[in-house]
């Protein structure tokens, strides 16, 4: 699961007088890392020849690498065992997916490494994410080594989930770590799949993970380069005008040679060189941010975008203003907007209320950005089939409308 933790970090806590759970152990021998045409064959015999669904994951280099691509591919599957699949040895793994084709993945944090997977010609046509189940199922902790601990009875270590998965070879440890993420997916599947139909969530649950089957990425940012770190001490459009130039220079640098951006020119380099407006490379130079090796190795980069920054005219310059696609960030609504921030207020209100009567997290009952837009620009009149036309043209499932259109509508008309 690469870098992104948000699902799989360290959250689980011990109850010191409790015995110590046992760790999840592999049930095999650590498998070999295909990465020639004729153990791929051996693995699609494999999986062809296993039954039941089929468990995938992939390990990135966040971090480290420019790219999201997928540099190990995990899978078990009953029957077939586990198999460690290194991707950059082939163009594609097509045949695969071929072998697959419509048997049920599990996934743990499926926006994770759907992406990635579909890059290398690996796309689900039914799927179960673990992560999202335990959501919709309002369990305190999701990720993956508390679901672990809390459902099964095991823990599992996470320490090797930010290393940089690009490096060759990949050392045992690190692939004993890969394979165990998916050795307990099928079994934890089987758990929480229970656990939904005692819940009477599993149509919920079906609804979420088929609205996954399409995902390739999240949004374009309008934008983007508002998002550096410490950009709110850039004084004035002159200055943002360098950190834009600046974040667009490196951002070009860090895609040409695949390392991470971070690791080209830190956000804090950049926002010190808005702040000193440099003349030249020689003052460009001087400045204490540009004594990194990795700073100095494109520094006339650097200094061209400074450049550009500080000859343009005003009317090119940056507005202080960020733009948005969609609504302005809700936090201004109250003193900008206050009929919009009442409206708001009120559906969060309605939302939270229903979430808490079929205990479920009120962002998994409607996303926050569905119901910023339908306060922000309400339907006219606001009735309940107004609500319904509304949050399905804003990507809502069927069993969210069902639970929170007439809400809506209703606290909207008493506005």
């Amino acid at each position: 699961m690469g870098q992104d933790t948000a699902s799989n970090e360290d959250d689980t806590e011990t109850d010191s007088t409790e015995p110590a759970l046992p760790p999840l152990a592999l049930r095999e021998a650590l498998p070999g890392v295909v990465d020639t045409t004729t153990s791929l064959s051996r693995t699609l015999s494999d999986v062809a020849e296993g039954d039941g669904p089929i468990a995938f994951d992939a390990e990135r280099a966040s971090g480290y690498r420019y790219s999201a691509r997928a540099y190990l591919v995990q899978l078990r599957r009953h029957g077939a065992g586990t198999h460690l699949i290194d991707p950059i040895a082939f163009d594609d793994l097509a045949p695969l997916d071929d072998v697959v084709g419509d048997t049920e993945w599990i996934l743990h944090a499926a926006t994770q490494d759907l992406p990635c997977l579909r890059e290398i010609g690996l796309a689900p046509r039914r799927l179960f994410d673990t992560e999202l189940a335990g959501r919709l199922l309002n369990l305190r902790r999701v990720g993956l080594a508390s679901l672990v601990e809390n459902l099964l009875g095991h823990t599992l270590a996470k320490e090797h989930s930010a290393v940089d998965w690009s490096s060759r070879p990949l050392p045992e440890p690190w692939l004993e770590y890969a394979a165990l993420d998916v050795e307990v997916l099928p079994e934890l599947r089987d758990a929480i799949a229970e656990r939904l139909d005692e819940a009477g969530k599993r149509e919920w649950a079906e609804q979420e993970f088929e609205a996954l089957l399409d995902f390739t990425g999240p949004a374009p940012r309008t934008e983007p380069w508002r998002r550096t770190s410490g950009i709110h001490r850039a004084r004035g459009r002159r200055q943002l005008a360098i950190v834009r130039a600046l974040w667009n220079t490196r951002d070009q640098v860090a895609a040409s040679r695949d390392v991470a951006p971070g690791r080209v020119l830190a956000d804090s380099a950049i926002v010190a060189i808005a702040a000193n407006q440099p003349r030249d490379r020689s003052a460009l130079r001087a400045l204490s941010v540009m004594r990194h090796r990795n700073a100095r190795r494109h520094l006339d980069e650097w200094s061209d975008a400074v450049a550009t920054a500080l000859n343009l005219a005003e009317s090119d310059l940056p507005s202080t203003t960020p733009r948005y696609d969609g609504p302005p960030p809700a936090r201004a609504w109250s003193e900008r907007f206050p009929d919009a921030a009442a409206r708001l207020g009120a559906c969060r209100e309605v939302v939270s209320e229903v979430a808490e009567n079929h205990d479920v997290p009120a962002e998994n009952l409607l996303a926050p950005d569905a119901l910023r837009r339908i306060a922000w620009e309400p339907p006219e009149p606001p009735t309940a089939e107004a609500v319904r036309q509304t949050l399905r043209h804003l990507g809502a499932r069927p069993w969210q409308i069902d639970l929170t259109a007439q809400p809506i509508a209703d606290a909207l008309a008493a506005m």
